[in-house]
């Protein structure tokens, strides 16, 4: 094996995988700057153009139920949308998504497309937002890439269901990492309190699962042979 000195350690990722993580470290790299005094424009505070930030690309389930009772779309609030998954409440918390989608972005790209990598995120981002809005009745905006970052864990679940029904063996065994992750997050909200998030969170992996089916090499194909044979059943 030869030893290229010269190769990027970016090669192994995915074009799209490197663009959403760098979009993330991009907007908290504005607001660091805006705290040093190096950004001009909305405020020289980061805080405070952090704060502005939220106020307008953070996700409100308030304005999904507007459109909804007043049978109008608004592209200020559609667009936010994917616009959530940008924004953060902390420095941690996109340091966290950033590392989700680097890490399961490589696994899922080594075998998806990197247009079916965009849409297991944005997929379960929008399908998260929608859990938050009308699954529970919660006025706090819904912020940061998880519920996006889940749906390319929904989307290796698939690959390793696949694997492992290829193989013979437990198919669900491909569900111990959500199945950690989620535990996780249980112990977390008992010792320091919960929030609603988990549940985008969850719709966001239940989506990237769901949508692997349709977006995997083949896979549209292969589900219509399926429906056709249970049609001919």
């Amino acid at each position: 094996m030869s030893f290229d000195p010269d190769a990027s350690p970016f090669n192994a990722l995915p074009r799209v995988v490197i663009l959403l993580a760098l979009a993330i470290a991009g907007v908290e790299l504005v607001f660091w700057a805006a705290g040093v005094g190096l950004a001009q424009g909305v405020s020289s505070q980061g805080d405070a153009l952090r704060g502005y930030a939220l106020q307008n690309y953070a996700f409100f389930p308030q304005a999904v139920e507007w459109m909804w009772l007043n049978e109008t779309l608004r592209a200020d609030f559609v667009i936010r949308f994917v616009t959530y998954p940008f924004v953060h409440m902390n420095f941690m918390q996109a340091l966290f998504v950033a590392v989700f989608v680097l890490a399961l972005g490589k696994m899922v790209g080594e075998v998806f497309s990197g247009m079916a990598v965009a849409v297991l995120f944005f997929g379960a981002a929008i399908t998260g937002a929608l859990a938050y809005t009308f699954l529970v009745s919660d006025p706090r905006p819904l912020i940061g890439g998880f519920p996006g970052a889940y749906g390319l864990i929904g989307g290796y679940t698939f690959i390793l269901w696949m694997g492992y029904g290829a193989v013979g063996a437990n198919k669900f065994q491909a569900f111990r990492l959500i199945g950690f992750l989620l535990g996780i997050q249980l112990l977390f909200g008992v010792l320091f309190g919960s929030n609603n998030d988990w549940i985008a969170d969850f719709a966001g992996f239940l989506t990237g699962f769901c949508l692997s089916v349709i977006v995997s090499p083949g896979g549209f194909g292969r589900m219509m042979r399926k429906l056709r044979g249970r049609a001919g059943a």
